[in-house]
């Protein structure tokens, strides 16, 4: 990938992150429940226990930022803090996992990505 292109494609991601952060520190949760929950979506790796294209689907699924979105208005709307913290990890979380490298998953395995082959040197 380009490296401008890269570089512009990692700020943007990081000022996700950064958002994620902020709405973070609207609700009203100790700061330790960020760096304690910001890792919880990693948990749908668990899929690839049941084959690739069953790990990919799920992967991709709790690291889409649209269901981040929808269950962080849910949780605004309905006045639930849990919920709106959950849509604020699953949006931080893939923001976070996208400024690393670590994109939507293709169903022939874990590391080819959108983004690239995880750890391969061309990416």
């Amino acid at each position: 990938m380009n490296s401008k292109m890269n570089l512009l494609l990692k700020l943007e991601q990081a000022g996700q992150f950064l958002l994620s952060i902020l709405l973070f520190s609207q609700l009203n949760f100790a700061w330790w429940v960020f760096p304690l929950c910001i890792l919880f979506p990693d948990v749908s790796m668990i899929g690839y226990l049941f084959g690739n294209k069953t790990g990919a689907y799920i992967y991709n699924f709790f690291h889409h930022k649209l269901l981040a979105v929808i269950i962080f208005a849910l949780g605004l709307w309905l006045d639930n803090s849990i919920l709106s913290l959950a849509g604020i990890m699953l949006f931080g979380h893939s923001a976070m996992d996208r400024f690393f490298g670590y994109g939507f998953k293709f169903n022939d395995g874990f590391k080819h990505t959108h983004l690239g082959g995880i750890g391969s040197k061309n990416e």
